[in-house]
């Protein structure tokens, strides 16, 4: 037997079980990944109170929880290619990730090798967040010299688009809570209240003008940029958020280019990108880890260990 953490009712942290289940074993094509660390994403506890947003990913109850992962390849069925026994790994598994094992069909779409030098526990955090990160800049066509506003600046999805946008030699103002804003700085960002009055704060930050945005929660961002003189084309927001103004671009994780993920793994191991971890919770505890997450205080991200 092993465990995993899944749900057989839509509903808050309280519907999520640690059980035991058979013990899942990799078909001919796919590949078994001893999950070690399981990194939490706003995507997925919104899957297990929307029904509708579950349906998207093709998920029915009763549900596996969870998205990212990362762990060892101990399983390699006769007809897989491009993982062997003993590989580090990480990868997005939606709906399956927070569990003892997790099987990919290969050839692989979503399940890349570990550099050395990067941890389990921050290749964990990676897929969703980083691929959408990267998305959101490259929808707005980020270059050089642009002054960027990124909503959200702190999230777990911020914390990339931050550094990624700093690396493109972006300056970046994010939006945040005051609280945060010595954890924006630092990371490069030049840090403004989010709330009423957004687009009047940000002029006053930067007289100049803004020539990008991206909105990584809500459409707050995305409002002030237009009424800054940003052009719809020049914004961004996140794919599964309400409906953008006319002309603003929506980017998700699959819109991401080939290779963006690698480039990110490659620069954290340089130590050109950081990743904050900002708790780790046993797997037994996953109701109060989905709870701190989905309460959006965290500076940083969320990784279960398994």
């Amino acid at each position: 037997m092993s465990k995993a953490v899944r749900y057989r009712r839509f509903g808050g942290p309280e519907v999520l079980e640690l059980q035991e289940i058979p013990e899942p074993h990799a078909a001919p094509d796919e590949v078994r990944v001893r999950v070690t660390a399981a990194g939490l994403n706003p995507m997925d506890w919104q899957i297990t109170t929307r029904p509708d947003m579950a349906a998207r990913f093709g998920i029915t109850l009763p549900a596996g929880f969870g998205s990212d992962f990362a762990g060892v390849v101990d399983q390699v069925g006769a007809q897989a290619t491009g993982f062997a026994t003993g590989d580090r790994v990480y990868g997005a598994a939606i709906g399956r990730s927070v569990a003892d094992f997790v099987l990919v069909e290969t050839p692989a779409a979503h399940l890349w090798h570990t550099p050395e030098g990067v941890g389990d526990k921050v290749a964990a955090t990676l897929p969703v967040s980083g691929l959408t990160a990267s998305a959101a800049l490259a929808a707005i066509g980020l270059r050089t010299g642009d002054t960027v506003l990124i909503g959200g600046a702190a999230g777990g999805v911020g914390i990339f688009a931050v550094q990624l946008a700093k690396l493109a030699g972006a300056r970046v103002l994010g939006t945040a809570s005051e609280g945060t804003f010595g954890f924006l700085r630092g990371l490069g960002a030049e840090p403004v209240a989010y709330g009423p009055g957004l687009a009047e704060r940000v002029r006053t930050l930067a007289p100049e003008g803004i020539t990008a945005a991206t909105d990584l929660f809500g459409r707050e961002a995305a409002e002030a940029a237009l009424t800054l003189g940003v052009v719809p084309e020049r914004i961004s927001v996140v794919a599964d958020g309400p409906a953008p103004p006319p002309g603003v671009r929506k980017a998700g994780a699959l819109d991401a280019g080939p290779g963006a993920l690698e480039r990110i793994a490659d620069a954290i191991r340089s130590g050109a990108i950081a990743v904050p971890i900002a708790a780790t919770f046993p797997v037994e505890r996953i109701r109060e880890a989905v709870t701190t997450q989905a309460e959006r205080h965290v500076h940083g991200k969320i990784v279960i260990a398994l």
